[in-house]
């Protein structure tokens, strides 16, 4: 998106969610609000389009149902092509053999492409192996990994070779094949400059985090445990990790270099590519990360303002400051964060791996950038609902557990004072709620409590 609106052109970004965030993220874009499983809402953002990126998937369906859900979009989406006469499809797939391949993953990309293929719209289709980009799935993997594994126990099928690719690259190749017409319904494969093993990749991101890492290849590996266990070890979720780990059974190397002599330029190396990626991190400069997409259908999540009437399970605790609200704000907005909760964080964590265990997101996902949020936003275990600056800022709970959960932060002037309040809603209809509110509601006075008072203690007088 960026860079097409750099390069002047006019882009219409389709999205299931009707938020804010993309019209503040991209302002100079058009936003269109539409369902590819639903035919019927695909119309309209197709209407004057020339050129469509097809950059959906369904991956966090998870391995069970997202063949099938990924499968009826591209039908959808091919249909809706062919009645806006759209002049072009430009489709991002996996690089793979279909007739050989081991994952479900890499056939339903490839199972896409064919479908998109069958309709009148000339499609230009990029195969691309393992992206390394700030804010990947497969990049926070192997950075975890990397960084707090002395041992890293691997599948025995880390000898399979993978030629990765730069985000950067694959956006050279994105917008190059729109500028260059003859790719119209051509085919190209898309990598970076090394190809290397599995094994190879993470021990050399290993070496340059300066980090020794013992690799052991085992016999016997179950993809389901494995995806459990780096789950607890990662931020990634298990289902994720899974059908990534079925694609480690193939290689996946570029089979033809046709697409360097149409756009002739150097790809950086695999090195490279972990450079850029870790010092977007360290510069706080992520754009997207996958967690913006995850839990599967966040988007469609009740709302607290959505809720007939207001939870009856509450707890709220305030204080009274002569603090400036700004201050006051910015400390609120560094929870979860280099600071994390500020006090009773070993309690925060205890929460969240128990989350995690039960196949939940936990506190491991963190957040996107640590200097500044926006709605939509994750914080560990929550997803940003409301921000208005220096005055609230309103959580969803994105855990397992039996109901739905808010926490709210506000900041409200009264007489010559402003009144800093934390407030933890819990809507619940079933029993099991009811239990689980009471068998919390004793620890909430000492962590809010202490948390408001925390936040107050870090804010700073302005100068």
């Amino acid at each position: 998106m960026p860079e097409l609106l750099a390069r002047g052109y006019q882009v219409r970004a389709m999205v299931r969610d009707n938020s804010a965030q993309y019209r503040e993220r991209w302002p100079q874009a058009q936003i269109a609000l539409a369902d590819a499983l639903k035919i019927e809402e695909l119309t309209e953002p197709l209407k004057g389009i020339h050129t469509a990126y097809y950059l959906m998937h369904s991956l966090l369906k998870g391995p069970k149902e997202f063949e099938t859900v990924d499968l009826q979009a591209a039908v959808n989406f091919r249909k809706a092509a062919e009645e806006n006469k759209i002049k072009r499809i430009i489709y991002l797939g996996g690089l793979g053999d279909r007739k050989i391949s081991h994952s479900h993953h890499l056939q339903s990309r490839m199972a896409v492409a064919e479908e998109l293929k069958r309709g009148e719209v000339p499609v230009t289709i990029l195969r691309a192996a393992i992206i390394i980009g700030s804010g990947s799935a497969s990049y926070e993997i192997m950075n975890h990994l990397a960084r707090k594994l002395w041992v890293v126990p691997l599948p025995y099928w880390v000898h399979h070779r993978c030629q990765p690719i730069a985000i950067r690259d694959v956006i050279k190749y994105l917008v190059g094949v729109l500028e260059v017409p003859e790719t119209a319904g051509e085919e190209f494969d898309i990598g970076g400059k090394d190809v290397l093993t599995y094994k190879k990749m993470l021990k050399s991101f290993a070496g340059y985090l300066n980090k020794k890492r013992l690799l052991i290849p085992l016999p016997f590996f179950s993809i389901s445990l494995s995806a459990y266990v780096t789950s607890l070890l990662t931020p990634v979720p298990a289902p994720i990790i899974k059908c990534l780990m079925e694609g480690l059974k193939d290689d996946v190397v570029c089979k033809d270099d046709r697409i360097r002599k149409i756009l002739p330029f150097d790809p950086l190396t695999y090195k490279e590519a972990i450079e850029l990626a870790v010092s977007r991190e360290e510069q706080d400069m992520v754009d997207t990360r996958w967690s913006d997409a995850y839990p599967r259908d966040h988007a469609v999540a009740v709302k607290l303002h959505e809720l007939s009437e207001r939870p009856i399970y509450t707890t709220s605790h305030s204080l009274l400051t002569t603090k400036n609200p700004s201050c006051l704000f910015a400390s609120v907005c560094k929870i979860g964060g280099k600071e994390r909760w500020y006090h009773s964080n070993w309690m925060w964590r205890l929460r969240g791996s128990a989350d995690r265990m039960l196949l939940g997101v936990g506190t491991a996902r963190s957040r996107k950038s640590y200097s500044r949020l926006a709605v939509g936003d994750v914080i560990d275990f929550w997803r940003i609902e409301d921000f208005q600056t220096d005055c609230r800022l309103l959580l969803r709970s994105e855990m397992k557990m039996p109901g739905s959960g808010w926490l709210e932060f506000k900041i409200e002037k009264i007489d010559d004072q402003h009144s800093l309040s934390v407030t933890n809603y819990f809507h619940t209809t079933g029993l099991w709620g009811k239990v689980y509110w009471y068998t919390f509601m004793p620890f909430h006075h000492f962590i809010f409590r202490h948390l408001i008072e925390r936040i107050e203690d870090n804010s700073r007088i302005e100068q």
